[in-house]
């Protein structure tokens, strides 16, 4: 295999969707990603971020076994590259004189020819990289066939010195390999820290990312490649997996990537949809359940879950069943089976009275000469989630649950009631982002959505007041300030960490802004027993957000 120099690099870059802890799985998504890549006459394939463990791995990567697994995996495929095909650069764990690091291998003429390791570790928001990896050193360029590759790895990017460092010690190219989860900024975060680091560098910038769900994270590709120019030379899709040839020249003032294809991104209230809808097929995929069972109320947060499930396993796979209660009106019986039958997918009533009175006499003794009150609309709820954890366990399919963000927010929710669920893809949107992801479901659906094209929601759904249906007449403004208004407190208190006093300084009433915070902070004992979900927002309930339980805390407008 020639080390001259070239004039021309074929680099396919593998936008792909790794399982974490699947190594041998992995391990043949690469196979077969190269070997497409060799057909198309390839030099060179780049993968993601510790493709091989799958990313992120968190504590699964201090395992030896796992560790031996991956290093494994490496050598393996670094033997297959002496068959006079593609170099490849993968991600992968790597223990190296007793120290684990995120390191990228270049497999080159049938061995592992080169190790470079990431040396800025994010430690914050959902990262937690410091607790299971070493510090890289400084890394200089991999010299491949002539060409010198600066390989920064994800984080590696967002501050001056890795680059600085490869740009001073001979960079031609910068190739860098991500592990970086969608929220809705990011699009542009990405494209302005790339951006700065050609600008700085004068270097050509491929920026590879992973797709695919790893428990509430979501990523989401949408890979390019920037030239020194800052021009954009290829932009691959988000939300779907590809392999692509990249043609790279050296010209007098150094390399340039040819222009290929730019794929418009899906953002927006569209980016958020094929999120949760991406975040549900692979968790329900990645863990082997066969499908999913909801209850559909006739409201708007389970008609969205029905929609984002059938578009992301088929109608087939997803069971819908109605609950009905005396509460229950003749509005959300026909709004439901109007779901049901829009989406094409199973739906069952279940009549709950029986479950729910029978709960009532078991009590009876114990609450006598008490007030009916919460607990025992609460017993509505539980008989619900009893339900359908039944038919869970006797059929497998997951149950899933559809709280959305202003009643994680808030509590209002009923634990090991409405609650129950193994997933819920509506855990990072507020009420009036579902409402309005709603209307969007109802004209686009994601490319590789599975479910009906056109409208799958009746207007009424979307228009009608929001209730729990667990007494006569009720509706949530009856406990909730409206949506509009607490969603923007919740955003400030959450997203934001502004302090009440800032808050009510915008215009809103303090006395409401202080009952909001104190709902927020009494309700972390719920979150921390709810399902989890796809992030979305900066700041999700989970990795994102880590409150004490026992917090006395409390401020004043």
């Amino acid at each position: 295999m020639s080390s001259a120099p070239v004039d021309q690099l074929l680099i396919a870059f593998a936008q792909l969707n790794p399982i974490v802890g699947d190594v041998a799985g992995n391990l043949e998504k690469a196979r077969a990603a190269r070997a497409l890549a060799a057909g198309q006459g390839a030099d060179l394939v780049l993968f993601t971020e510790l493709f091989i463990a799958g990313y992120p791995p968190e504590d699964l990567v201090l395992k030896p076994a796992f560790q031996a697994a991956c290093r494994k995996a490496v050598e393996a495929l670094a033997a297959e590259t002496a068959d006079g095909g593609p170099a490849v650069l993968i991600g992968t764990p790597w223990l190296e004189g007793g120290k684990l690091y995120n390191a990228v291998a270049l497999l080159e003429e049938g061995r592992v020819a080169t190790l470079r390791y990431k040396v800025d570790l994010p430690n914050y928001g959902v990262f937690d990289e410091k607790r299971v990896f070493a510090t890289g050193p400084m890394p200089g360029p991999i010299p491949f066939r002539g060409v010198r590759l600066g390989v920064p790895v994800c984080e590696d990017i967002w501050s001056t010195d890795v680059i600085e460092c490869l740009s001073e010690t001979g960079s031609e190219i910068l190739l860098v390999p991500n592990g970086s989860p969608y929220r809705r900024t990011v699009y542009d975060e990405r494209t302005n820290i790339a951006v700065a680091r050609v600008v700085e560098s004068g270097l050509p910038l491929a920026y590879v990312n992973q797709i695919g769900g790893q428990d509430e994270l979501v990523f989401d590709g949408g890979s390019f490649v920037l030239n020194a120019d800052r021009s954009l030379a290829v932009q691959f899709p988000n939300f779907q997996e590809r392999v692509r040839i990249t043609r790279w020249e050296r010209w007098a003032d150094g390399w340039r990537c040819e222009e290929g294809a730019r794929a418009p991104l899906v953002t927006g209230d569209e980016a958020d949809y094929a999120a949760c809808v991406l975040g549900l097929r692979d968790y329900v995929e990645k863990n082997r359940f066969p499908g999913v069972v909801l209850g559909l109320s006739g409201g708007v947060d389970s008609a969205l879950v029905a929609a984002m499930a059938v578009d992301a396993l088929g109608a087939e796979r997803v069971h819908c069943v109605m609950l009905p209660y005396r509460y229950t009106s003749n509005e959300s019986l026909s709004d439901a089976a109007s779901v049901a039958e829009a989406l094409g997918c199973r739906y069952d009533i279940v009549p709950i009275a029986d479950g729910v009175e029978g709960l009532e006499a078991c009590l009876a003794p114990l609450f006598a000469g008490t007030e009916r009150g919460v607990t025992e609309e609460n017993l509505q709820s539980r008989a619900r989630g009893t339900i359908l954890m039944s038919i869970s366990n006797k059929f497998g399919a997951m149950v899933v649950t559809t709280g959305n963000k202003s009643e994680m927010s808030t509590g209002y929710a009923t634990l090991y009631g409405d609650m129950n669920g193994g997933y819920n893809p509506l855990k990072d949107l507020y009420k009036t982002e579902v409402f309005r992801l709603c209307r969007l479901r109802n004209r686009w659906k994601p490319a590789e959505a599975l479910g009906p094209d056109g409208r799958v929601m009746p207007d009424n759904v979307i228009d009608k007041p929001p209730t729990a249906e667990l007494r006569e007449n009720q509706k949530d403004q009856d406990s909730l300030p409206p949506y509009e208004v607490l969603d923007a407190i919740l955003e400030c208190l959450v997203e934001k960490e502004l302090p009440v006093a800032e808050i009510a300084a915008l215009g809103f009433d303090p006395a409401l802004v202080a009952r909001v915070e104190r709902m927020l902070n009494i309700a972390e004992y719920k979150r921390r027993q709810a399902a989890p979900g796809v992030k979305i927002t900066t700041r999700n309930f989970g990795r994102d957000r880590r409150y004490p339980i026992t917090n006395r805390f409390r401020e004043t407008a």
